[in-house]
């Protein structure tokens, strides 16, 4: 997640709480082929671009896009396969289409994605502040995508380092390593699903240099990658259990794995800490102070228990931060090196 601070460190909630815009009524980009399709209509409000938007990794994100006629188009790796997905609501109904081996599991998890198994209606805003946001966005839904490895890879790029630094080495890696995605999706669009896990344990230690990531964090992926069937068992755990379980490989601390849990699993209680912004801007939104640690960042959170992670992007949201300073984190280029 990245806060609104320049150069953007990685280390803190995503821009705006993770809210990608969505152009509405535009023409699309014309298709070729029809996939497998699917129709839900959800029984909530839904804002697709508040819900979706914590699965993009920066405005070039190859592994998803977002087109002029408002559809999301997301491409990843399933239990079945690589899968390509596209997914746009009109007049309140949701209409997918997906092609590729992960088709079929895609389309059968789309209702989890956009947040069937969410209950906003738990959480109860204390300050004026959430509950004027909250009615202001009453289609956020969190995600819940039910893998694991997708976001781990992403998180773990993040570790200490710009959101610039982060993307870059994401966007290079997948389109380098991963394979172009299934279907016919619009050739500007360069989507690539990222690679296999096995296909990750093969990058040689030169190219993870020249996407600037340095021995710490592609150890930690590799040590990951390993263990991928294991991990992704975390999908169908229990939020802390789930966090427990990728907290076992070193290199992965409790920012990780909260990260990757808010997205995998929909866990609405998952409060990252240990980052770097994140407290002072819940701090100042909630008692003015900017100076905030974790522990006084999960002092003012305590009457969110168990809706923690969703007070947390409401407050990113209100667009109430503090005011900008010089920035705490210096890019790096190692590559460079």
């Amino acid at each position: 997640m990245s806060s609104r601070f320049a150069p953007h460190p990685t280390r803190t909630a995503p821009v705006r709480g993770g809210e990608t815009a969505i152009p509405q009524g535009i023409p699309g980009i014309p298709r070729q082929a029809t996939g497998q399709t699917r129709t839900w209509t959800p029984p909530h409000p839904l804002n697709l671009a508040l819900t979706l938007g914590p699965l993009r990794r920066g405005p070039a994100d190859p592994t998803f896009r977002i087109t002029p006629d408002g559809s999301a188009w997301r491409a990843t790796r399933t239990p079945q396969g690589p899968g390509t997905l596209r997914v746009a609501v009109r007049s309140g109904t949701v209409e997918a289409e997906a092609w590729g081996e992960g088709a079929a599991w895609l389309l059968d998890q789309l209702p989890q994605l956009l947040g069937e198994a969410d209950d906003p209606t738990a959480f109860t805003p204390r300050h004026r502040l959430l509950a004027t946001t909250e009615h202001r966005r009453p289609g956020l839904r969190l995600t819940r995508t039910g893998l694991v490895l997708e976001s781990l890879i992403p998180s773990i790029l993040e570790q200490k380092v710009t959101t610039d630094e982060a993307y870059r080495a994401w966007r290079l890696l997948v389109r380098k390593f991963g394979e172009p995605a299934p279907g016919p999706t619009p050739e500007q669009l360069r989507m690539h699903v990222m690679p296999d896990p096995r296909t990750w344990t093969l990058i040689p230690s030169w190219e993870w240099h020249k996407a600037g990531v340095d021995n710490k964090r592609a150890s930690t992926i590799l040590r990951a990658t390993r263990v991928a069937a294991r991990l992704e068992e975390a999908a169908a755990m229990a939020p802390l259990q789930a966090q427990a379980r990728l907290e076992l490989i070193p290199g992965i601390g409790p920012w990780t794995s909260a990260e990757t849990v808010q997205r995998s699993n929909g866990a609405p209680d998952a409060v990252t800490v240990g980052d770097l912004h994140l407290p002072g801007i819940v701090g100042f939104a909630l008692a003015g102070d900017r100076t905030a640690d974790d522990e006084e960042m999960l002092r003012l959170l305590i009457p969110y228990e168990g809706q923690r992670h969703r007070a947390a992007r409401l407050i990113l949201l209100s667009g109430h931060t503090p005011p900008r300073r010089e920035p705490r984190m210096r890019k790096t280029n190692i590559a460079a090196w």
